[in-house]
């Protein structure tokens, strides 16, 4: 079982960058694939980015280009830099891990969760 907690989300104004961080604890961190999420008011939770054990990214395509996810697996941390940043960025990012080696997507695919950060991008 993960535990899973995010940090450093805030308030930016447009075009500006914000690095968010998840550090998990428990076991078998480096057979989770982990990816982050966000969430809009009155939305649903949209994927963001996703990592897998060896390191192969995944995107949604509109943060293609500005969002970079990697690992770390020795401090068992996945940070999400995110540069260029939009208004409609603005959300609460949250970090999941699936278990097991194949990447999903969905939300409904992950079984462990962070409490969320606020990202707030200010036109």
């Amino acid at each position: 079982q993960l535990q899973l907690a995010e940090s450093g989300g805030g308030l930016v104004q447009a075009g500006g960058s914000l690095r968010i961080s998840c550090a998990a604890s428990g076991r078998d961190f480096n057979r989770h694939v982990m990816g982050w999420f966000r969430q809009a008011p009155g939305k649903e939770r949209e994927f963001v980015a996703a990592v897998s054990w060896s390191g192969d990214t995944y995107y949604l395509d509109s943060v293609k280009g500005r969002f970079t996810i990697s690992r770390d697996n020795a401090g068992n941390t996945v940070p999400l830099q995110m540069a260029s940043l939009k208004p409609e960025d603005t959300a609460v990012y949250y970090c999941g891990a699936r278990k097991g080696a194949i990447v999903r997507t969905t939300s409904v695919d992950y079984d462990y969760w962070g409490q969320g950060t606020q990202v707030t991008v200010s036109s």
